[in-house]
């Protein structure tokens, strides 16, 4: 069932990739059912602008997080390996919203793309699923699947290379709990200087939708409040 949903996804993403179409950005926050802000709702008279999301803390010691992996700079899919490990490795401890967590790729990304990371505000709100996770003040961990042999996707050039990757996470809980992570397939554009290291250029996301049924529900607990930052 993976493999059809996988292939499905890889189908929407390198046709877009290829036309050019803008399917949603890393960066753009998840509304925890697939989607990100409503487009219409900017235009209506009632719609009212939410509160950037703050930035969190570093890691430490403390953080449930393994350190980010080194990646061979002359191999594409190594790149992007450690990449999608580091992006999608949140840890709600720490972490006030995934932006925290795309913000550890910097030195994995060009230096055009790290510019704009580092300058963008997430302002759509953390999500219902990350509310969950924050509930139980849980971090994630990823399994990544290549697509290889992707006939829709460009070969590579020694300067330009598209890589697929399926990302299915697990949330873990410091209080014992486990549930769904993001899910989502990620089209990754690198580039590179001839002989120069591979870093990655732009991303496009499409998220997996899960079923009512599969989906974390949160507790009646007031805990599933994000926990307040201390200074």
């Amino acid at each position: 069932m993976r493999k059809g949903i996988a292939t499905v996804l890889v189908t929407a993403v390198g046709a877009a990739v290829l036309a050019g179409c803008g399917l949603k950005d890393l960066r753009e926050e998840s509304d925890g059912a697939g989607g990100g802000t409503d487009p219409g709702a900017a235009a209506s008279d009632t719609f009212t602008p939410k509160a950037p999301v703050p930035r969190g803390k570093p890691l430490d010691g403390g953080s449930r997080l393994p350190a980010a992996p080194k990646p061979d700079d002359g191999d594409p899919t190594s790149v992007a390996r450690t990449w999608a490990t580091v992006a999608y490795g949140y840890d709600t401890a720490y972490d006030q919203g995934r932006q925290d967590a795309v913000l550890r790729t910097l030195p994995f990304l060009t230096t055009a793309r790290a510019s704009a990371e580092r300058e963008h505000v997430s302002a759509g709100g953390t999500g219902g699923d990350w509310n969950v996770w924050a509930g139980h003040r849980a971090w994630t961990t990823v399994r990544l699947t290549f697509e290889d042999g992707d006939d829709d996707l460009p070969p590579d050039t020694p300067v330009l290379a598209y890589r697929e990757i399926f990302v299915e996470g697990t949330a873990h809980g410091r209080d014992g709990w486990t549930g769904p992570g993001p899910r989502l397939m990620a089209s990754v554009k690198l580039t590179r200087t001839v002989g120069g290291p591979w870093r990655v250029a732009d991303v496009r996301v499409v998220e997996e939708a899960l079923p009512p049924a599969a989906r974390p529900s949160a507790p009646a607990s007031p805990s599933v409040t994000p926990p307040v930052r201390k200074n």
